[in-house]
């Protein structure tokens, strides 16, 4: 049976545990507020997405200890337009980009270490900046200096109603463990994610292809917060039915897999669907990035799922993996294992290998093949020969709720709810309409969860 207990008055209240929630709590309680920060998750898996992540992108005019060379305010916006194709609000891309240039010396200043572009360890990037020791040290790191600032920390706590009126929140209802407390703070600042860890809402957004889904990142993502605003009048942006999908390994984990099982070896072989078909041109994007394009094609064919196959030399080009290749020294063997046609995937095979034209390995094509591999077309032909299952993978969708400038959630009506504030995956479709930039998801939750904070903290001052 549930306890109700008093009603205990704060000044902000942060909904979330992941690097939004923990920036926003650290502002606002720099900023003199009391803080109370309560995670969905339990304290072993705290740190929401960013758990999985390894650096964030930053706007810079020189070099720094931890990025080189400069990327400036035009190259950032420009990338993202080109990402979204237009679908950013440019006021706040303008608002986000302006923040990141001053954000990894916040996160340092608050115990997060960086490393060095020069150790050799992490890729050379101008556009990111890499954690030491990833994004559960980030985690960690902020986890321990919200404690030592007198940030009440609450795990195993979830929002189950929200109340507003006259365009205010009120009283919040948390659950503990079976205990509920009503909890009144003066500003709210909501970080808890979208919805892609709710499988009914994600088979209203994207059908059946729901079922096939694998989500990356924490099982907690499920998007109640998000719906108590949505049914409170706040308006909605983005679209349900999209999201950062990328080619991961099938036989990973079903929820939270991470960074780990990407599968970046497609331009080094052939992919087929379950009939042992292929359906896209492998070598039409050889960047790191190509797995991300791949997540929403296997999205479309038949049971969400498709296999890379190789032979040792795509193989050997191939970067490691979390799991290994299943193997077998024919193409027919491979396909038994892989449950697929045996005479189907050799025919495959061999119409593929038949149809390679001549010339440098990077330029070179299929002939008269449809469709056609464009670049890096090399014959199937050396055993043992390799694949890897892959299904799609959910980051998060490009869906969320309006906010303005100073991160106050917007109503549909265009008013806005004074004391509640947005940040993070929440209201990440404001500016990412579509697509996706490399370390922007920590970039967007640190940026406008510092923001968010501090505006709650001014407005709980009042």
């Amino acid at each position: 049976m549930s306890t109700v207990s008093a009603s205990t008055k704060i000044d902000v209240l942060v909904v979330g545990g992941g690097s939004a929630a923990l920036c926003a709590a650290i502002a606002a309680r720099r900023h003199g507020a009391t803080v109370r920060l309560v995670e969905h998750a339990p304290l072993s898996l705290r740190g929401g997405n960013t758990r999985h992540a390894r650096n964030f992108r930053l706007m810079h005019d020189t070099a720094h200890c931890y990025v080189p060379d400069s990327y400036g305010e035009d190259a950032f916006m420009n990338d993202l337009h080109r990402v979204t194709r237009g679908a950013t609000d440019a006021t706040l891309a303008r608002v986000l980009i302006r923040g990141s240039a001053t954000i990894a010396p916040w996160l340092q200043a608050n115990g997060v270490a960086l490393q060095d572009p020069g150790c050799g360890v992490m890729p050379y990037s101008q556009r990111t900046a890499f954690f030491l020791g990833g994004g559960k040290t980030m985690i960690n790191a902020l986890y321990a200096t919200a404690a030592r600032i007198g940030i009440e920390i609450c795990y195993d706590s979830e929002v189950v109603a929200l109340p507003t009126s006259d365009g205010q929140g009120g009283n919040v209802v948390i659950d503990r463990g079976g205990i509920t407390e009503l909890v009144s703070p003066k500003a709210l600042v909501l970080c808890c994610g979208g919805h892609q860890s709710d499988r009914a809402w994600l088979r209203d957004s994207f059908g059946d292809a729901a079922d096939g889904l694998v989500v990356r990142g924490t099982p907690y993502a499920t998007g109640r917060v998000l719906r108590m605003l949505l049914d409170a009048g706040a308006r909605p942006v983005g679209d349900p039915s999209q999201g950062h999908i990328v080619a991961v390994d099938a036989r990973g984990p079903p929820v939270d897999g991470g960074i780990v099982t990407r599968i970046t070896a497609i331009p080094s072989g052939i992919v087929v669907d379950r009939n042992a078909q292929r359906f896209h041109d492998e070598g039409e994007d050889a960047r790191k990035t190509h797995y991300a394009r791949w997540g929403e094609r296997i999205a479309q064919c038949p049971g969400q799922i498709a296999y890379l196959i190789m032979d040792a030399h795509g193989r050997a080009r191939a970067l490691p993996t979390a799991l290994p290749p299943i193997e077998a020294d024919s193409i027919a063997a491979l396909a038994v294992k892989l449950g697929l046609d045996p005479a189907a995937l050799e025919a495959t095979t061999r119409g593929f290998n038949a149809a390679i034209a001549g010339g440098e390995l990077i330029q070179r094509r299929t002939a008269q093949l449809a469709p056609a591999k464009s670049h890096g077309a090399v014959a199937l032909a050396v055993p043992p020969f390799a694949a890897y299952p892959m299904r799609p993978g959910l980051t998060f969708t490009h869906f969320g709720v309006a906010v303005d400038p100073q991160m106050r959630v917007i109503k549909s009506d265009g008013s806005r709810f004074e004391n509640i504030f947005a940040a993070g995956m929440i209201m990440a479709a404001n500016v990412l309409g579509r697509g996706y930039l490399a370390g922007l998801g920590v970039t967007l939750s640190a940026v406008f969860g510092r923001l968010a904070g501090e505006e709650a903290a001014r407005h709980a001052a009042r």
